[in-house]
Order: C-alpha cells, then structure tokens, then sequence
C-alpha cells in the first residue's frame, strides 16, 4: 500500500505552502506529494496569492526533496500540447532522480480555460488518447531514434524524442468514472487507474470496470495500479475537526457521509481498510487548506504508522 498528500493550490496557496507540505509529507512517512492541476479556485474566495503552475511548481520540489514521488491528479490535455509536455515531464524526473508521475485527464473546469484564454474543445477524450500516445511513444523511443506520430489532432515528424526520462516508464495515471473510453484508456496507456471522490460501492464497479477493459485489450489486469482519491478531514478531537472544517468552510456535518475520510485515527483506519478490501493499492489523501501544516503531521504521525502496508 502506498499513501500520498494531494493537494488543491489553485484554492490559495503560494510556492512556499506547497514546499512546506511536501517536505513535511516526506519527513513524515508518506509516499507521494501530488497537486491539482489548475489556474482557477473553485468557490467561494479569491485564490489569492494566485495560481501556481504544477509542472513549474514539481521541478522546484523535485530539487528541494530527496524520497517522495512528485505529479499531478490530473493536468489536462488542454493546457499542453503532447511533445512540450513530454519534455517537461522527462526534465522534472531527471531533477528528481526519478520521482516524476503524470496524471493525465481531459479536463472539465470550463470557467477557468475562458477565465485565461485557453480552448475548450467540446469534445476531448480523443485529444486525451492522442496525447497518451505521442508522450508515452516519445519516451520509449530507442536512444537515436525519432519519432512521428500522424492524427487527427496533432502531429509530429521526426521528434528526435528527448529528453528521456530517467525512470524506464514514467508511471502514467489515468483516472475518472467514464463507463467506457477512460478504462479503456487506462487499459491501453496507464500503469495507475484512479477513481475519485465516490463511494465505496462506485469505487468497487470502478475497479471491476477497467479490470475488464484490462481483459478486452489483452493486458493482465494485476498489472494496472487502482487507486483511490478521497477528501481528508483528520484531528484527534471534536474541537480540532471543528475548526479544520471551518477553516475550508464547511462544517463537519457537511464533509462527513459515506465518501471523505472524515475523524481521528480509528475512523480513518477502518475507511483505509475497506478501501483496501476493495482493491485500492494507493491512496490519496486530500487536504484543501495548505496553511495548515499540522493537519499533514496530524496524519502522518498518529495515522500513517497504523495503516495498512
């Protein structure tokens, strides 16, 4: 089992919050330090200080950690074309020493893409295979090779297929509840499946959905990483919950029911644990205020020596 720190920058964070968690998760225990990838805040608020960019902010990490894995859940196909995105992705993992995952989604937040003059295409999931292709062919391209890649969307001709990443595969998320072309594409192109913000029972028909894309494509679905996104609340007490809830602008009440993760260290366990039962082999735990260190030595010191390995 392996559990990592996900966070939500675009809500309100600077560079220096985002390094403060991510050293903390790595002194702690964890094994991942994942971020949203977006320049817009959801909600209520400003978003002030601002947008950081993800790939900009994980090669800063990548320098000023030594253990933990570093990527997003998810960037969109609509912010980079493929072949720059490969070449960022190789450079954060070579900086890294080879730490760097890739998420990889369609994208959804409309709002944003107006807010900064980005396209939206209406239709985007053949924008997302076309990417999965060039990035992944890009980088398993023997050394001296190039590499063109012809389709509807875009096209290379002979990308001398560099940088190389220093990971043999770069481990590539795909992730989301599409009944067909996202297991099938995670079937295809992913070594991680991700389902996000669901119920336990949605997250069992997740996982048994792209088990059998795995089946339909040849591929044995042992092979395929399922993980588990879930938004965090942890304290050891009433008043600490309380206040956590508060500071994102909910109440307990509202964050709790059959999908966050939700109390002290005993709650958390057993949600991990069916979790588990499930099939999860990673989870993510996302923690929306990033001014508060503690909620991250909270989970890591009195939670994470108690889960499940």
């Amino acid at each position: 089992m392996e559990y990592c720190v996900f966070t939500e920058p675009q809500q309100g964070a600077s560079y220096d919050d985002q390094l403060a968690f991510a050293q903390a998760a790595e002194r702690l225990g964890f094994d991942g330090f994942f971020r949203s990838d977006h320049y817009l805040h959801m909600g209520d608020g400003t978003g002030a200080p601002g947008p950081t960019d993800a790939w900009t902010t994980l090669a800063g990490l990548a320098r000023e950690t030594s253990r933990i894995r570093l990527g997003t859940l998810v960037s969109s196909v609509t912010y980079r074309v493929p072949g720059l995105l490969a070449i960022q992705v190789a450079q954060v993992d070579a900086m890294s020493g080879g730490r760097a995952e890739l998420g990889l989604g369609t994208g959804w937040f409309e709002r944003e893409h107006r807010a900064y003059g980005i396209p939206f295409p209406a239709k985007r999931f053949d924008l997302l295979e076309e990417q999965l292709q060039i990035v992944t062919g890009l980088w398993s391209t023997p050394p001296g090779s190039s590499y063109s890649f012809a389709g509807a969307h875009y096209e290379l001709t002979d990308a001398p297929a560099l940088p190389k990443p220093v990971q043999e595969r770069v481990p590539v998320i795909v992730g989301g509840g599409g009944p067909k072309r996202t297991p099938e594409l995670a079937a295809r192109f992913a070594t991680e499946f991700n389902i996000g913000f669901q119920p336990e029972q949605v997250i069992a028909e997740k996982f048994a959905g792209v088990h059998a894309a795995c089946e339909r494509v040849g591929r044995d679905p042992g092979s395929l990483k399922l993980s588990v996104a879930l938004p965090t609340l942890a304290a050891a007490s009433a008043t600490e919950l309380d206040r956590r809830a508060a500071n994102i602008g909910r109440t307990v009440d509202e964050v709790r029911g059959d999908v966050n993760i939700v109390g002290g260290r005993d709650e958390i366990v057993a949600k991990v644990e069916r979790l588990v039962a499930l099939g999860a082999q990673r989870v993510y735990f996302q923690l929306m205020d990033l001014q508060d260190v503690s909620h991250v030595e909270y989970l890591g010191a009195e939670v994470l020596p108690h889960l499940p390995r």
